[in-house]
């Protein structure tokens, strides 16, 4: 009886993202993972030594598109690129090299949150509900056909920490569905049009996004903190240029509404302060900063 020959997968990856997939995909004997490509800049020493571990190629600083790399890859004759965390645009040429094309593991809800930081944009916008899905990779920014998506719940005791670990673990299972799905060739293929025409993209955060308007509704503000929350760069703001990172807020239940000057230290309480916001007071229950703060002291200057 002859041996059936392995489904041989290219891992394009970096990061936490990626450490959990592989783990799923390389435990399965029917398929063999080529070789391991990081981001360039990569300092992700656990996906090396993964590799390293399991006698897979490890191949850093590889610009994907060049011509150089497409030889490469050419002599490995994958069925499958898997990209998990890659940073970098595949064009169309790489995008044929394999025989079965190119799937991405995204967490955001295709077609909509395409593009950067979607988890965080979820909580700013006050989601109750956030995806990750699989696609194939074609030649626009996360706008290829839908394999597979699931929804996961978002709570107001959800914050950024919160949904990177249901991410973690979400992406590793779904991609690895995916991948034996394809094996199989048990799969469907949405286009994303069915579901939108147009959908919608997330643009890149950066410094300076995390500085608090204190000029904002209470539930804008208390989600804007949860949304970069640790490990994310933690809403910040100012008092006499010394700044003040928050990590936690609270919403507090019934607060009145009234005219007053936002940002204001109203009193402090025994987990921190009341602050005014637009139209109420959220309460900040966690910060770091090295100046002492007292009722009156004007936030956000």
């Amino acid at each position: 009886m002859l041996r059936q020959s392995k489904f041989k997968i290219g891992y394009f990856a970096d990061g936490p993202w990626s450490h959990r997939a592989f783990e799923k995909i390389v435990k399965d004997d029917t398929i063999e993972i080529c070789f391991v490509i990081p981001r360039i800049d990569s300092s992700d020493t656990t996906l090396k030594n993964y590799a390293f571990k399991n006698k897979i190629d490890y191949l850093p600083s590889i610009k994907v598109n060049t011509t150089e790399f497409i030889q490469i890859a050419c002599a490995y004759d994958c069925d499958l690129f898997v990209s998990m965390s890659f940073d970098q645009i595949f064009k169309e040429e790489i995008i044929d090299l394999p025989r079965l094309g190119i799937i991405n593991c995204h967490a955001g809800k295709l077609p909509f949150y395409r593009g950067r930081n979607v988890l965080t944009w979820a909580i700013i916008n006050d989601e109750t509900e956030f995806g990750i899905t699989v696609h194939f990779i074609d030649g626009g920014i996360d706008t290829g056909d839908i394999i597979l998506q699931k929804m996961y719940p978002i709570t107001d005791n959800d914050d950024y920490g919160t949904l990177l670990e249901k991410a973690y673990d979400g992406c590793s299972q779904i991609l690895f569905d995916a991948i034996k799905q394809i094996q199989n060739n048990k799969y469907d293929r949405l286009k994303q049009a069915e579901i939108h025409r147009i959908g919608s993209y997330c643009g890149i955060r950066g410094s300076g996004d995390e500085f608090i308007n204190w000029k904002s509704t209470s539930r804008n503000l208390f989600n804007f903190i949860r949304s970069i929350s640790y490990p994310g760069p933690r809403a910040t703001t100012f008092f006499k240029d010394n700044p003040i990172k928050i990590n936690r807020a609270e919403i507090v239940p019934e607060a009145p509404i009234y005219i007053n000057t936002p940002g204001q230290i109203l009193a402090k309480t025994t987990k921190g302060f009341y602050v005014k916001t637009i139209d109420s007071f959220i309460e900040i229950s966690e910060l770091e900063t090295s100046i002492r703060l007292k009722v009156g002291d004007k936030l956000g200057q």
